[in-house]
């Protein structure tokens, strides 16, 4: 049974519960029921619940509130309230688990001549995003509601390639009805939910928006951190049209998810993706192993590391790494093997065929186009170049020095000793003291990296 028309109607502009209404038709919304405010009590103005008609008409309020708490994922209700003539911010009350409850607080608003909207509770710490879509650009964030892309941490993307890395991550895509025109509120949710039973939501529209937006894309920010600074990169890689390996990620907060291209072995790899960038800090192993005792290991409390990896073997000819260096320029390096330990500046870079050097260019010219001033790694299988780790931004590297500017003193340090020795004496450096690299060290291994985001001079001896 439907609400009569007259019910329906409303007077002086579009209120909220009429957008709701009207998204409703062509979109999966939180399931709801609004009221409008009378001498006798709460009135039924619209609704959309999951098994009902379109505006089914309750027998009464306690009706509307219990079944819309029978339906709820987590059997919660919100109720909103808000006034026609005023968009200022009215009680909002979050997270009621009873029907008394929900109805007090439903007759409560009304008695003070507010318009009322009880809606299921959505999770938004579920493992799922929120966010925004306008202008050819997609804002989103985990833990947060639509509203949290303005503030920091908010990852962006064009549509196309947010699109694909949510539906690699997710397993499903999107349904953001990209013929809607304008500013579109979203959240994606593992969980279904909604009046139509799927795992997206709109929540608004604006059609009057036709901003267009460009942005940078960037990272670390909150979705990365999520699924962790390799996965992220990866994932970008990937849906910039890259040659990525194939790569299946076991991540603490979402279900496992695989993207990425076949490589021809059946050898896996198997890594760690920590929160923020740590160059050479935690083990790549070659091969597979107990990965819940791996990652004990690696990460004893659980907060460092967020996803493990375990990616499809390159049959490595030549490995490296390449980036841009402050004039502009390509730095690429590497050496005949799997290169791992020309990473850990173990081993100095060494001249590269001109196949090599070829195709790892074009793979870094590709990158570089699709966003920027970039830095990978790259495995060369003797036909194809592939990307195994992707970071943005350039370096402040030349040919002459890994952080380039002067100190009063310097410290050498043989890169023999390894990383960690060298995280150690980065942790204690006097002031004003810079490091010269003794030792066959690339520009590109993790020896530079690990200086280049300490900041401090540091040249070849």
């Amino acid at each position: 049974m439907s609400l009569p028309e007259p019910r329906r109607r409303h007077l002086g502009g579009i209120r909220k519960d009429a957008i709701l209404d009207s998204l409703a038709e062509h979109a999966n919304v939180a399931q709801f029921a609004s009221f409008a405010p009378t001498h006798g009590g709460p009135v039924q103005q619209y609704c959309r619940v999951l098994g009902l008609a379109p505006n089914h008409a309750f027998a009464s309020d306690a009706d509307a509130v219990e079944r819309l708490l029978a339906n709820s994922a987590d059997g919660k209700v919100n109720v909103r309230s808000f006034s026609p003539e005023s968009a200022q911010s009215r009680p909002f009350v979050y997270g009621l688990a009873r029907v008394d409850e929900a109805l007090d607080a439903l007759r409560s608003l009304s008695a003070q001549g507010l318009h009322t909207i009880v809606n299921e509770l959505i999770d938004v710490h579920d493992g799922g995003v929120s966010g925004v879509a306008l202008g050819g650009l997609i804002e989103f964030t985990p833990d947060d509601t639509p509203r949290g892309v303005e503030k920091p941490g908010t990852a962006a993307l064009p549509v196309t390639w947010a699109e694909h890395v949510l539906t690699a991550v997710y397993g499903f895509a999107p349904e953001l009805n990209n013929d809607l025109s304008g500013r579109v509120e979203f959240s994606i949710h593992p969980r279904r939910c909604g009046w139509r039973g799927g795992h997206t939501l709109l929540w608004e529209h604006d059609p009057a928006d036709q901003t267009r937006l460009t942005h940078e894309v960037a990272w670390p920010n909150n979705f990365s951190r999520m699924l962790g600074d390799k996965v992220y990169g990866l994932l970008v890689a990937d849906a910039a049209g890259l040659r990525v390996p194939r790569t299946l990620v076991v991540n603490r907060r979402v279900a496992p998810f695989s993207f990425g291209q076949p490589t021809g072995s059946a050898e896996t790899w198997l890594r760690t993706s920590p929160r923020e960038q740590l160059p050479g800090k935690y083990t790549t192993l070659r091969g597979y192993a107990d990965p819940f005792a791996f990652m004990a290991s690696e990460d004893p409390d659980g907060t460092a590391i967020p996803s493990l990896i375990s990616q499809s073997a390159v049959p490595a000819v030549y490995a490296g790494a390449a980036l841009e260096l402050a004039d502009g320029s390509c730095c690429l390096e590497g050496r005949r093997g799997e290169g791992d330990l020309f990473m850990l500046g173990v081993q100095g870079p060494e001249v590269l065929p001109d196949e090599v050097e070829g195709a790892v260019t074009a793979l870094f010219r590709q990158a570089r186009s699709a966003l920027g001033s970039v830095r990978l790694e790259w495995v060369f299988d003797g036909h194809k170049s592939w990307v195994v780790q992707l970071h943005r931004g350039a370096s402040a590297s030349s040919r002459d020095a890994i952080v380039p500017g002067e100190a009063a003193d310097w410290i050498d340090f043989e890169s023999s000793q390894g990383l960690e020795a060298l995280r150690s004496l980065l942790a204690r450096l006097p002031r004003d003291t810079g490091i010269r690299i003794r030792g066959a060290v690339g520009l590109t291994s993790h020896v530079s990296d690990l200086l280049r985001k300490a900041s401090i001079p540091a040249r070849f001896a």
